[in-house]
């Protein structure tokens, strides 16, 4: 029991990892959030941390080939969705910049730094949230011997450690963000622009 949880815990760290990035990305958009939205947006990418090693356990157990082939796509479909949410926030931020300018520029005055910059949607939440845990489906191949009471365990083990990372992650983002101001939309995009390139690397390198 003792090294299921032990395992549990160190899978948490590493798979929470790219989630605790694009956490802090979410902060340096919403630099004046709550503490509540922070819980929220740490509850999503914990959910979905927990959901994918179950779904590949269940698949490994079920459909073993089919998920061999089925794992060969993850690399890519992370890349796309990271790509799709971290450029549109690039761009965001790259607007929100140029409309200061010229609002500066028409008024002969500085403006002053905006606290609620992009917030992202719920919709945007979860397809961060499934682009980040997506490759944790392959956890599913090292927990295949579990039993069902033991792959459960596991997941909300990891559900766990991705809550308290991405909670911290969120907070942490949210103090740079209020001195970047506008930037921190920008560096928040390049950021899972990154992530996204990364993941792909990893899976396709393996």
């Amino acid at each position: 029991m003792f090294d299921l949880i032990l395992n549990a815990a160190g899978l948490g760290v590493g798979l929470a990892m790219d989630a605790f990035s694009v956490s802090l990305t979410n902060g340096l958009a919403e630099p004046c959030g709550t503490k509540r939205r922070a819980f929220s947006i740490a509850g999503i990418f914990a959910l979905f941390q927990a959901a994918m090693p179950l779904f590949g356990w269940l698949l490994v157990t079920l459909m073993a080939q089919q998920f061999k082939t089925l794992n060969r796509f993850i690399p890519y479909v992370a890349l796309g969705l990271l790509l799709f949410i971290g450029g549109k926030m690039l761009i965001e931020g790259i607007q929100e910049m140029r409309e200061k300018k010229r609002l500066e520029k028409e008024s002969g005055v500085a403006a002053a730094p905006a606290c609620a910059m992009v917030r992202t949607s719920l919709a945007g939440l979860l397809v961060q949230g499934v682009a980040t845990s997506i490759d944790a489906l392959s956890v599913g191949l090292q927990i295949a011997g579990y039993l069902w009471w033991e792959a459960l365990l596991s997941a909300a083990i990891i559900a766990l450690v991705t809550l308290v990372l991405c909670f911290a992650g969120v907070l942490i983002g949210r103090k740079f963000g209020t001195k970047l101001a506008e930037k921190a939309t920008i560096l928040g995009g390049v950021i899972l622009i990154a992530i996204g390139i990364k993941i792909f690397l990893d899976g396709i390198l393996a």
